[in-house]
């Protein structure tokens, strides 16, 4: 990257910070004062409503007095936390959960004289989010002044791109269930209207009992993508798998951690409802929404309060909402602004930002001083969705396992792990994943790393279950005593439980038999064909040998037997 223009003193060149946006010769940062104390209007709720959702997409049925099906209609704005050691402007450090006001430079704080120095860190992030995301990448792009006043934001503007942003019309696909059925996946896509580069603001620590605002400036400054989606979702559950999708594409490139409950990672959406054939109608915003799970319930409310709003009569405001979690329901916080009342204006104290590819670099160009957009692309890693396709023609598996794979954190690399160290092909492997472990992981509320079954343990039992020397029974008791984490391996867990194969065949026999004496009625069942009763059989006999049998030996002995 290069300057248009020098005038800021030559300072434009020596504004580039190398690697990770490492720290500037800029002054010390300085504590700020730590409490702002400013009156503040804590808004009504109202009651929670229940939600007609429509998880299918499409139009949702009107009310009994409503002439025509209505048309929801959902845009996204998404504000992703660029993983950076310093601040988009300054050379503060970025960190989480600091002491409050510890991490604020001059600039930060917006004292006279100081200037903006860009991070070429960030500037790379949105280029790779961008060239992801299927985006053309402006080669040249401007900053503007987007004024507004809050305690939080000591400049009473904000550093962003209105004008020309860095990246433009790019797309997204992203697949999600239909009625809640794995097996039936769709793939949709939405359009990007652009990516942007601009600043967050401060915190604002709201205390209700005191009609206080306690004000943290640690956060003022951070580099922020803006990824603006257009309206092309019509519910909770399509917005949701469409966040979720963008999170897994910022954390593979590593441009975001996009941990939303750190707040890396924000959704203000925006939500219409009108009839088929007619023009949009009135949009309201729901403001900072940090759940995927949150913001479905968001948008879904948000339609049905305003499908029920008009055929009440009613008008739909354009105004800013927030989602209370509590309650459910969305709550109004202000007027909607209008562009004109931000007064955009350029930045006066940043010239535009002026990239690069192969062709357009000048020759004997300092390349550290440029970022180089065909540099960027080379580099790129295997997205989500490569890697769904990736483990499906590898592995044979199905697709909407690839799916649940890639989307649990960490799974993906538990599996293959699993895989290298088993004899067990890998469709009977996912099924162990998705079933078992899952399930556990899910049900004690663990994370994958967390897991008190490592991919060694767990290919060890595979291995003892697919040289049949525990039946599959038996190695669902030893998976369970694995999870009690007690330091076992799956062979000492076989021997102290004596959970091995039953090889002696004359003693299956004869419990078979018992088995058969005891249950007169269910024999008489078979013989009257009904042989779907054959299985009640197999699993008393499994229970009589505490799982040890081989169910397809039983099933032969107890054929045999009836037959007879």
């Amino acid at each position: 990257m290069a300057a248009a223009a020098l005038g800021c003193g030559g300072g434009w060149r020596r504004a580039w910070r190398r690697g990770l946006g490492g720290p500037l010769p800029l002054p010390v940062p300085v504590p700020i004062p730590a409490l702002v104390l400013v009156p503040v209007a804590v808004p009504t709720r109202r009651p929670p409503r229940v939600v007609a959702r429509n998880a299918g997409g499409g139009a949702v049925p009107a009310g009994k007095s409503g002439p025509a099906p209505w048309v929801p209609v959902v845009g996204l704005e998404i504000h992703a936390q660029i993983s950076s050691n310093s601040k988009l402007f300054s050379g503060s450090q970025v960190q989480f959960a600091a002491p409050p006001n510890s991490l604020v430079s001059f600039f930060d704080a917006s004292l006279p004289g100081t200037l903006p120095v860009l991070n070429r860190r960030c500037v790379e992030a949105a280029v790779m989010t961008g060239l992801a995301l299927n985006c053309s990448i402006n080669k040249k792009s401007l900053f503007d002044r987007k004024h507004y006043f809050y305690a939080d934001l000591p400049a009473g503007y904000q550093i962003t791109q209105q004008r020309v942003p860095i990246a433009v019309n790019g797309s997204l696909s992203y697949s999600l269930c239909r009625d809640n059925k794995m097996s039936q996946m769709v793939t949709k896509t939405v359009r990007i209207k652009q990516i942007q580069l601009e600043q967050d603001s401060g915190k604002s620590l709201h205390d209700d009992s005191r009609s206080q605002t306690l004000v943290d400036l640690n956060r003022a400054g951070v580099g922020l993508m803006e990824v603006v989606m257009e309206p092309d979702m019509c519910c909770g559950e399509e917005a949701a798998a469409a966040v979720r999708e963008l999170q897994l594409i910022l954390q593979t490139l590593g441009s975001s951690q996009a941990i939303m409950a750190e707040g890396q990672l924000r959704v203000d959406a925006n939500v219409s409802v009108h009839h088929p054939g007619e023009p949009y109608g009135v949009r309201t915003e729901v403001k900072n929404i940090n759940s995927i799970r949150f913001l479905a319930k968001a948008i879904d409310y948000e339609i049905q309060r305003q499908i029920e709003e008009l055929e009440n009569g009613g008008t739909i405001l354009n105004e800013t909402r927030a989602f209370d979690s509590k309650l459910g329901c969305t709550v109004p916080m202000r007027d909607k602004e209008g562009m004109q009342d931000y007064r955009f204006m350029p930045e006066p104290n940043l010239p535009p930002l002026i990239l690069y590819d192969t062709k357009s670099l000048p020759a004997n160009v300092n390349h550290q001083q440029v970022v180089n957009i065909d540099w960027i692309h080379e580099r790129l890693p295997d997205l989500p969705s490569a890697k769904r396709a990736k483990l499906v023609e590898l592995y044979g598996i199905l697709p909407e396992h690839s799916f649940t794979l890639v989307n649990e954190d960490g799974l993906t690399e538990f599996f293959e792990n699993v895989v290298k160290q088993t004899q067990m092909k890998p469709k009977k492997v996912i099924g162990w994943i998705l079933n078992d472990l899952l399930s556990y992981l899910k049900q004690h509320s663990c994370t994958v790393k967390e897991s008190p079954i490592s991919s060694v343990l767990l290919a060890d039992l595979l291995n003892l279950l697919e040289k049949k020397e525990i039946s599959a029974s038996a190695a669902k008791q030893v998976f369970e005593e694995l999870w009690k984490g007690e330091g076992k391996t799956p062979l000492e867990i076989v021997k102290e439980k004596q959970l091995q194969l039953l090889e002696d065949r004359e003693e299956l026999e004869q419990i078979c038999q018992a088995v058969i004496d005891e249950h007169e009625k269910e024999v008489m069942a078979i013989k009257a064909g009904n042989q779907k009763v054959v299985n009640k059989l197999i699993g008393l006999v499994q229970r009589a040998t505490q799982g040890r049998s081989n169910p397809v030996l039983v099933k032969q002995i107890l054929e045999k037997k009836l037959s007879e």
